[in-house]
């Protein structure tokens, strides 16, 4: 029988690998859940797969609200703000499923990952914070990688380029205000984003409710929701196992595995233009991150030096 030692010796060597494979667990979960996403908007209700996934999600959910109790709900920080969130949540997640309706689904994600870059841009005039010369640079060849990705032509404001931008945008706005909302724990930002969903889906699902034939269909819409929830659970696990600078940059992974399954399961094959602009969206959104982290640790030395 191993020894209380070699057992805290073995989770201590497996702890610097144990993040950066869940996130990558994490990341694969999320592609899987945005592939099945694209699979049944193909045959049901927009507002149909929402409602029946965040409903699905919430029920995955409760265990743990239920350990938590109900105060962090009805406590929750800035009601309007979060509020705000919800509403920002909601579309973005409406703004996606109906992008891949009509888009492939690596040119949809490319989309979603240029999301950091607008938070930087926007975080001066929203947030207040500094923004120096080196991040404007990251942040217009992020916009420019965005623009080689629409291709510009006469045709690139067709309505699902129109709204994955809008989609983008909007879950750029979620992590914008999920920043001033640090102190809401988790399961309450996840609930509340889940409850937004459901209420919408419930008013938009009887618009174009298709007939669920089988039970295997119902499983299959189930799903999509428990996969969701295990994508939010493995991500967040990684993040608190883990530095921040090790695990973050594995979400442009998503991208690969959007390149993947949309051969596999669709037949689509990358376009030259969306590798290069999602080339400039990856690098400038890592050259970002980055050099906040860097900024941030500085800010934390700088006062104890000194003057």
């Amino acid at each position: 029988m191993a020894s209380t030692t070699e057992t805290d010796n073995f989770a201590a060597r497996l702890a610097p690998v144990a993040g950066p494979a869940i996130m990558l667990l994490g990341m694969f979960m999320f592609a899987l859940n945005d592939a099945m996403g694209k699979w049944l908007v193909a045959s049901y209700g927009l507002g149909q797969v929402v409602l029946i996934r965040s409903v699905a999600a919430l029920l995955i959910l409760s265990p743990f609200l239920w350990h938590a109790g109900l105060k962090p709900i009805i406590s929750a920080e800035r009601p309007l703000m979060q509020f705000a969130r919800v509403a920002f949540s909601t579309g973005e997640v409406f703004c996606f499923y109906y992008a891949v309706m009509y888009l492939p689904l690596a040119d949809v994600m490319t989309y979603w990952l240029a999301a950091p870059i607008y938070v930087a841009a926007a975080s001066p005039l929203l947030l207040k914070e500094k923004v120096g010369w080196r991040r404007w640079t990251a942040i217009s060849f992020g916009f420019i990688g965005v623009l080689i990705t629409l291709e510009p032509s006469s045709a690139m404001f067709t309505m699902p380029a129109i709204i994955s931008i809008v989609g983008s945008v909007a879950f750029a706005f979620m992590l914008l205000t999920g920043r001033t909302l640090r102190g809401t724990p988790d399961k309450t930002l996840v609930f509340f984003q889940l409850l937004g969903a459901a209420i919408a889906g419930l008013i938009f699902a009887p618009f174009n409710w298709a007939p669920l034939n089988s039970s295997s269909e119902i499983l299959l819409l189930c799903l999509l929701g428990v996969v969701a929830m295990l994508a939010h659970m493995l991500v967040n696990r990684a993040l608190k196992i883990s530095d921040a600078a090790t695990v973050a940059p594995l979400q442009y992974t998503l991208l690969i595995w959007a390149i993947i399954f949309g051969w596999m399961f669709f037949g689509d094959l990358p376009r030259t233009t969306m590798l290069v602009g999602s080339a400039l969206i990856i690098g400038s959104g890592l050259f970002i991150f980055f050099r906040e982290r860097q900024l941030k640790a500085r800010d934390t030395v700088l006062p104890a030096v000194p003057e």
